[in-house]
């Protein structure tokens, strides 16, 4: 394989995100924290803001349909810089090793609102060479539609390009476009997968 271009997820690749950090704080155990982001702010909700609903529509929809949690919901975006913790350091290195040889870019399942946050905090952002967000584009992984977005934006071809993923649905979906997937496990785990196919 010819490697040209490296395609990087952000969230649990290269940054620590997760809204246990936020809530941890504002539950009396863990098991009433896990029932709350399990059934009420879960992953599918928040994903339709990284699919592009605003975040003022999604938090009043859910306040309307479980009002007793009313300020819990509110505090899901209102202290959602909270829930991003940190880079992931060893990652971020390796992305800074890639970018000396390949062209590295983006393709993220984010809200349009919020990502400018995660821009201003890692200066490591400004060494990508493109980046597709779901929310400003209004579809997300594993739709192939934002795969193939960002192939033709960039004028990528998929074979020559390597695509990082900690979503083992959204590798499968690269995979079947053509693009080399790689689901992310951890820093050393990646690092290794990249040395076997003689990339670094």
């Amino acid at each position: 394989m010819k490697t040209e271009n490296i395609i990087f997820d952000f969230g649990g690749v290269l940054v620590d995100w997760n809204p246990r950090y936020l809530y941890k704080d504002h539950f009396q155990n863990k098991n009433e924290m896990e029932h709350f982001l399990k059934n009420i702010c879960t992953d599918e909700w928040n994903l339709e803001q990284d699919r592009g609903r605003s975040l003022s529509d999604g938090t009043v929809l859910l306040q309307k349909k479980f009002p007793e949690f009313y300020a819990m919901i509110q505090l899901f975006y209102d202290r959602w810089e909270t829930m991003l913790r940190s880079d992931i350091p060893e990652t971020v290195s390796l992305l800074y090793k890639l970018k000396a040889k390949y062209k590295i870019y983006g393709l993220t399942n984010w809200s349009a609102e919020t990502i400018s946050i995660a821009y201003d905090r890692f200066s490591f952002f400004e060494e990508f060479d493109g980046i597709v967000v779901s929310g400003q584009e209004k579809m997300i992984k594993p739709d192939r539609q934002i795969y193939h977005l960002l192939l033709d934006r960039y004028n990528l071809k998929a074979e020559h390009t390597i695509f990082i993923d900690d979503n083992i649905n959204n590798v499968k979906t690269a995979e079947e476009i053509g693009l080399y997937g790689i689901h992310f496990e951890s820093p050393s785990q990646l690092e290794t997968r990249l040395s076997l196919i003689n990339v670094i």
